[in-house]
């Protein structure tokens, strides 16, 4: 970003170097500055962006080490009752079979919740490298892939995916969509959900009533051509518009209402082999 600042202060001192320019000159570097100071805001955002998914997974990793630590506590204390029972000539053999138990269930438990967490922090590196390596530098400008908490979400810009002022798949769009579709056929017992977006500027399109409609068309659009075209199986597929209710910019600018306008596919894995283990603990005996 540094880079980015400097970069119109340059510009100005070799101006001042070169004395006096013309006006059309003048222009080519308030354009220049112009654009850098939004490349410049795009990164910020970017960043931001970052910075709040590390957020989310510190927190859920920190959530499984409470639950670790919770469990090995409750270990400790079986254990410690275990050896009372031991020492003492007034229990039985199956109060201790008992314990025995339990200590088992417990320490199988913990390791469970081991691999849970070890297997949570790693899908995300996973399910980021296999889309992204698939996509070429000028399609990834286009295309924004995130993975938060396990879920995939790639964002498609509608001057990519869409003919002008139409909810048509354009002919440009396929390669993009055709590489998708493959992940999405890798990964086949994920469900996969298309989701468009617009901005706040009301559509004038027949047969269109408003937004609702239009984001509902493009993703529907995405939906059929995913499934006629590159063959994915309609079952795993949803269509759904959320209008212009769901901005991730503010559209009071140009640039803000571009972002706005976009189509998501959200594809989400089954994870219930270890969310399940996140969410029971084992059962404890009754006192």
């Amino acid at each position: 970003m540094k880079l980015y600042k400097s970069i119109p202060i340059m510009l100005f001192t070799l101006a001042l170097a070169a004395g006096c320019v013309s006006n059309k000159k003048y222009a080519e570097l308030q354009d220049t500055y112009s654009k850098l100071r939004e490349r410049n805001q795009e990164l910020s955002n970017k960043y931001q962006d970052s910075q709040r998914e590390l957020s989310g997974s510190t927190s859920r990793v920190r959530s499984l080490e409470e639950q670790i630590a919770s469990e090995k506590a409750n270990v400790a204390a079986l254990q410690e009752a275990l050896n009372k029972c031991l020492n003492s000539s007034s229990q039985g053999n199956v109060n201790i079979s008992k314990l025995v138990d339990e200590i088992n269930s417990s320490n199988k438990y913990i390791k469970q919740l081991v691999n849970a967490k070890n297997k949570s922090d790693s899908l995300n590196m996973v399910l980021t490298n296999n889309l992204t390596r698939s996509l070429s530098r000028e399609e990834l400008g286009d295309v924004d892939v995130q993975v938060l908490k396990g879920v995939v979400y790639i964002s498609l810009a509608d001057n990519m995916l869409y003919k002008s002022g139409s909810y048509e798949v354009s002919d440009k769009a396929g390669e993009t969509l055709s590489k998708i579709a493959k992940i999405i056929k890798d990964y086949d017992t994920y469900d996969v959900l298309i989701e468009g977006n617009t901005d706040n500027v009301p559509i004038s399109q027949p047969n269109i009533r408003n937004n609702w409609d239009l984001s509902a068309l493009r993703a529907s659009s995405v939906v059929q051509v995913l499934q006629n075209k590159y063959a994915v199986d309609p079952k795993r597929l949803t269509a759904g518009g959320r209008g212009e209710f769901n901005p991730i910019a503010d559209n009071a600018t140009a640039g803000g209402k571009a972002k706005n306008r976009r189509t998501q596919i959200i594809i989400t894995p089954k994870l219930d082999q270890f969310m399940d283990l996140i969410g029971k603990a084992p059962e404890q005996s009754q006192k």
